[in-house]
């Protein structure tokens, strides 16, 4: 039960390593400098696995989902019934 707990854990760090180091790549074609932070989280982001990137993604990709059907259904339901 304890790895599970660790498994979640490391997939919310993994998701929020990824959005800092998209945040950080934005900057970087853009041409700005970037701090040690993003500098860090970047190479953090390039060292993880393919496979823990999947994952990362792939929750952010069916949280985002779920919660735009969650609010469409919520919003456009009361419409309906209106």
């Amino acid at each position: 039960m304890n790895a599970m707990a660790d498994d979640s854990s490391e997939i919310f760090d993994d998701l929020y390593l990824g959005l800092r180091a998209g945040g950080a790549l934005r900057k970087q074609r853009r041409g700005e400098e970037l701090t040690p932070e993003e500098h860090e989280a970047l190479g953090r982001w390039q060292r993880l696995s393919a496979g823990r990137k999947a994952v990362a993604i792939g929750g952010f990709a069916v949280g985002t989902f779920g919660l735009g059907f969650t609010l469409g259904g919520l919003v456009f339901g009361r419409w309906r019934k209106a």
